[in-house]
């Protein structure tokens, strides 16, 4: 390097040296400027929120998140931050699980917001047994949606689209895989009719399998979605489909039947979650002759990634406490954020007297299976549930085929079971609904992408059939318990009553069975320890 050019070095480096105090400058005024127009920003008011209630609309956060959390998403109460702390805030990249991050302090008037959106959650008001009220909104049947479809100009069979692009991508011939994506992407829609729906999402399910590569990263506990937009969804969902609030209803009535008499209960629910399928439940408790008992619950979850993989299994233990006070049930609370198989029974904290029973409700299918490990990791959490020794298993899962090792054969499954679903959403849910859209998201979506783009241990859903879970289970050292018959009675009146014609509750021995148009999607059932 040369005399003149290290003098060149000199004089850039003297020059932007003399810059940085100004860019400085300039910097704490945008800042500065920033936060006072943030600081004119205001929550809405109680008033607000109990409006939005009463018309279904949940409100709009949209004020908040944007104020506190510029990409993530509120999962407990949101904040008020004094001027000096938003100052200090810094929004962190690793915020992958919606939720609150920071460590700012919140204020109680937050926690009434939180508990008129709970509100929702006590869909079985009316009732003592954690069923759920009538469903008043069910859309009218033979909407406008099937008119588009007829309207198309083209009618294609986009089932037959998809198989053939899914074994060009399978056979690696790219071009191929290149043209049927094209032509599947100019017959579907993100909000078309159902068939529109399938060719979407599984065209972009298909893309991120030749490309490696996918515009949002996915997992079994990944969730950008909002509490506020969970809880609107979860509240149309249960309104238009049965599935869930089915499952919550045979789980609660059979655990409440099992508790008549306990002066202490304890729940280790394996997928707590968002907590939703307890509220219901803790009314019933505290309606019970006698009194309530001592309800207490394990709640456990999957690690969230960032720097606090327990907050949400946390932010749902607070939840519940809110309801057993506003119930005056007496409650304790622990949690477990762990993969499940990770997880030893010295963890569990379990007394002598108390009525135990192990709840894993629709999450047991995100376990790695033996094609994974020689020693099944799956096999491993049912040993670990035969170990606590509960008077009751309660356990409900997807009925699902798709968990072959060969990409073509799981593709085709995954495509019948999810053209079940997309038909059944298009049958109960409006078509323009972002209700819709978001349950087809945390429903559907996710686990699609995961079987039809991934493959290893980055392919987290591994559902089995309810008879292959029964071998399981089995094998781990349970024996069924036949669910009450005046429950699966209960239950088929209320899907009769309340649901499209096109539901079914059926039984198969001691599994409780629900269908759409003669597909079984979900199964039920109950068991208790073997004797050894």
């Amino acid at each position: 390097m040369n005399l003149a050019s290290l003098v060149s070095m000199n004089l850039n480096l003297r020059a932007t040296l003399l810059l940085l105090p100004s860019l400085s400058l300039a910097l704490q005024a945008a800042e500065k400027s920033f936060y006072e127009v943030l600081q004119d920003q205001s929550p809405p008011t109680s008033d607000q929120i109990s409006n939005d209630l009463e018309d279904g609309s949940l409100g709009n956060f949209s004020s908040i998140t944007s104020l506190h959390q510029p990409t993530s998403d509120i999962i407990g109460s949101p904040e008020v931050v004094s001027e000096e702390s938003t100052r200090r805030y810094h929004h962190r990249d690793d915020d992958l699980e919606g939720g609150r991050k920071s460590k700012l302090p919140a204020i109680s008037t937050m926690d009434e917001l939180a508990e008129k959106y709970e509100e929702v959650l006590l869909i079985c008001q009316k009732n003592n047994h954690g069923e759920a009220s009538p469903n008043k909104t069910k859309p009218a049947k033979g909407s406008s949606n099937r008119s588009k479809q007829q309207k198309s100009e083209q009618p294609v069979d986009m089932r037959d689209l998809l198989m053939q692009c899914a074994q060009a991508v399978a056979s690696f011939d790219q071009s191929r895989a290149a043209e049927k994506l094209k032509e599947i992407r100019q017959h579907s829609s993100i909000r078309g009719d159902a068939t529109q729906r399938l060719g979407y999402h599984l065209a972009e399910a298909l893309e991120a399998r030749i490309t490696g590569t996918m515009a949002t990263p996915i997992s079994a506990t990944y969730s950008r979605t909002s509490m506020v937009d969970i809880l609107k969804a979860y509240k149309g969902f249960v309104q238009a489909c049965p599935t869930l609030r089915m499952c919550y209803f045979t789980a609660n009535r059979t655990i409440y039947e099992l508790a008549s008499k306990a002066t202490t209960l304890h729940i280790i629910d394996f997928g707590i979650l968002y907590g939703f399928q307890l509220p219901c439940l803790i009314q019933a408790l505290s309606n019970r002759d006698g009194g309530p008992p001592l309800l207490r619950v394990t709640g456990i979850e999957l690690p969230q990634s960032g720097f606090r993989p327990s907050e949400r299994v946390e932010e749902t233990g607070r939840r519940l406490k809110r309801f057993c006070d506003k119930f005056k049930v007496p409650f304790e609370y622990s949690y477990i954020a762990k993969n499940w198989e990770d997880i030893t029974l010295d963890e569990l904290v379990i007394n002598t007297g108390e009525t135990t029973v192990v709840n894993c409700i629709l999450r047991l299918q995100y376990t790695p299976d033996e094609t994974m490990s020689l020693n099944s990791p799956r096999d491993k959490v049912l040993k670990l549930f035969r170990d606590i020794n509960p008077d009751l298993f309660v356990f409900a899962e997807i009925n699902g085929t798709y968990n072959s090792p060969f990409f073509l054969t799981r593709f085709r499954e995954a495509l019948f079971h999810c053209s079940a679903l997309f038909d059944m959403y298009e049958a109960t849910l409006p078509e323009e609904d972002d209700c819709r859209t978001l349950v087809e998201r945390e429903l559907i979506v996710r686990d699609a992408m995961s079987v039809i783009a991934c493959e290893g241990s980055e392919r987290f859903a591994r559902p089995e059939t309810y008879k292959q879970w029964q071998v399981r289970i089995l094998r781990a050292g349970f024996k069924p318990a036949k669910l009450n018959k005046e429950i699966i009675k209960h239950a088929k009146e209320i899907v009769k009553q309340r649901y499209h014609k096109d539901f079914v509750i059926d039984n198969d021995n001691h599994w409780m069975l629900q269908g759409w148009k003669g597909r079984v999607l979900y199964a039920v059932s109950c068991w208790k320890p073997a004797k050894k």
